[in-house]
C-alpha cells in the first residue's frame, strides 16, 4: 500500500504478533505456525488522530468501497480450521486498501498465560495492509471471498470513523469469547452498531437446527483429534440449539447472513458485489490413520487381554489400573477448573465428568499404596455402575458425548469391573 506523506500515516506497533482468530478450543490462540513465511506484517495506525491531526485524510471519497471478507478454513492446524473475517476498505482516490482484523492478540499481554487459562484473554482490532492479508491465504491455498456492501456515502463514512475510533489504543481491546465474541461476530457487531436498524439479516434462509456443538463438528471432520479435545473440555452450553443470529460465530456464516441482509435507507441488498478472490481447487485428503478410533480400539483390545488375564491368573495389572485411574482423574480435574474457576463458560455442566472422575487420581495413588483401604471395592463397583449407565444412555443424555469416548469408557469399566470382583473374593 503506498502512503502519502501528506497523510502522515506512521507505521507502529512493530511488538504485535499477527494472528488468526479461529475457535474452537484453540481457536487461534497459538497462531499460524507459517507466518515465518510471510513478510512482517507491521500493524497500521491508521489515522491514528497523532497531533498532528488527520481530519483531511479520514474522509472517504464518492469512490470508496467497504466489503466484508470471508477467508476459508485449512485443515493445517486446528485454530485454521474455522476460517476467518474482517472488514474491508479501499479508496483509489485516497490510496486506502487496509483491512480491520478483529482476530489479533499479543503475548505482551500482562499475565497473558494466566488469562488465557482462565478465559478472559483480550483481543484486539488492528488495521493491515489487504495485499500481503490477501497473499498470505492464496499462498496457503485457502480461499478469499469479498463481499461490496452496497452503502450510501454517509454509511461508508460512518463505519469508517467507528474503525478509526475502534483502532486507537484505549478502544481496540475487546474479551473474546470463542462463540459469542471472536473475529466474525466482531463484523456483524459493527454494522449493527453504526447502521443500527438500517440494516436487517434475514434469516429464513437458515433450514437447519443444528447446537452450538454441531456447527464446531462440520468443520472438524479432518481433525478427530482436535474434535475430540474440544468434545471433551466444552460442556452443556456447547449442546443449546444455536440461533440463527448465533450461526454468524463462523465466518462462513457471516458471508451467508450478509449474502441475505438488506440495507433499508436504499431499500436494496446488503451486499452490491461478490467478488471470488481466490478459489483454491479441491484437495484430496489422505485418511488420518492416527486415529481416535484406531487408538483408542487398539487400547480397548489390550485392556480387554490383560483382563481377561488377570481374571484367570487372579492377579491384578496394577500398573495398568494407575496409568488408567492417573489419566482420567487429571483430565477430571482440569473439566472441574475449567468449569469452576475459568470464565469458560462454554466449559460449565460438563457431563465428561460421568467418565472423568477427578477422584480416579486418588485411587491410583490408592493403588500403589502397600495398605489398600478398605473401600476401594466401594469405589470400584460404584464406578462400574457409573461406566454401564453412561454406555447405555449414551444417546440420550443432554451433552453431546463424543463417540470416540465409548471405548475409553468401557476400558474403565472392565478395569473398575476386574479390581471389584479380585478384591471382593
Amino acid at each position: 500500500m503506498k502512503l502519502r506523506p501528506s497523510e502522515n500515516l506512521v507505521l507502529i506497533h512493530q511488538n504485535y504478533f499477527f494472528k488468526n482468530d479461529l475457535f474452537y478450543l484453540s481457536g487461534g490462540l497459538f497462531g499460524d505456525s507459517n507466518l515465518s513465511k510471510m513478510k512482517k506484517i507491521i500493524a497500521l495506525a491508521l489515522f491514528g488522530y497523532c497531533q498532528t491531526g488527520f481530519s483531511q485524510a479520514s474522509v472517504l471519497s464518492e469512490s470508496a468501497r467497504i466489503s466484508v471478507l470471508t477467508m476459508g478454513p485449512s485443515q493445517e492446524e486446528l485454530y485454521s480450521a474455522f476460517g476467518h473475517s474482517g472488514i474491508r476498505v479501499y479508496d483509489s482516490l485516497e490510496h486506502l486498501d487496509v483491512f480491520f482484523n478483529y482476530g489479533v492478540f499479543t503475548f505482551n499481554q500482562p499475565h497473558f498465560y494466566l488469562n488465557f487459562a482462565k478465559g478472559n484473554l483480550n483481543y484486539m482490532v488492528e488495521a493491515f495492509t489487504y495485499a500481503d492479508y490477501r497473499d498470505y491465504y492464496i499462498e496457503h491455498h485457502r480461499f478469499v471471498h469479498e463481499q461490496i456492501l452496497n452503502l450510501t456515502p454517509g454509511q461508508k463514512q460512518q463505519i469508517f470513523n467507528y474503525l478509526l475510533w475502534n483502532i486507537e489504543p484505549q478502544n481496540q481491546y475487546y474479551r473474546y469469547d470463542y462463540f459469542y465474541n471472536n473475529c466474525a461476530t466482531k463484523i456483524r457487531d459493527v454494522i449493527k452498531i453504526v447502521l443500527k436498524t438500517e440494516v436487517a439479516f434475514d434469516s429464513t434462509y437458515i433450514k437447519t437446527n443444528y447446537t452450538i456443538r454441531d456447527l464446531t463438528d462440520l468443520y472438524l471432520h479432518q481433525q478427530p483429534w482436535g474434535d475430540l479435545g474440544i468434545d471433551i473440555c466444552l460442556g452443556l452450553p456447547m449442546d443449546k440449539k444455536a440461533s440463527p443470529y448465533e450461526y454468524m460465530f463462523l465466518p462462513d456464516y457471516i458471508e451467508s447472513s450478509f449474502d441475505h441482509a438488506s440495507n433499508s435507507v436504499m431499500g436494496q441488498p446488503l451486499v452490491r458485489e461478490k467478488i471470488i478472490v481466490y478459489q483454491p481447487a479441491p484437495q484430496k485428503v489422505p485418511f488420518p490413520w492416527f486415529h481416535p478410533w484406531i487408538g483408542f480400539g487398539i487400547l480397548l483390545v489390550l485392556a480387554t487381554s490383560l483382563t481377561w488375564r488377570d481374571w484367570q491368573k487372579k492377579k491384578l495389572s496394577i500398573w495398568f489400573d494407575v496409568i488408567l485411574f492417573l489419566t482420567t482423574g487429571l483430565v477430571g480435574i482440569l473439566l472441574f477448573l475449567l468449569w469452576a474457576f475459568t470464565d469458560h463458560k462454554a466449559a460449565a455442566n460438563n457431563f465428561n465428568l460421568l467418565w472423568a472422575l477427578p477422584t480416579h487420581a486418588i485411587i491410583a495413588t490408592a493403588l500403589i499404596l502397600k495398605q489398600k483401604p478398605k473401600w476401594l471395592p466401594l469405589y470400584f463397583l460404584v464406578t462400574t455402575l457409573l461406566s454401564a449407565m453412561l454406555l447405555a444412555l449414551w444417546y440420550f443424555l443432554p451433552q453431546s458425548l463424543n463417540v470416540f469416548l465409548m471405548p475409553v469408557v468401557g476400558i474403565i469399566l472392565l478395569r473398575a469391573l476386574i479390581n471389584y470382583q479380585h478384591r471382593e473374593s
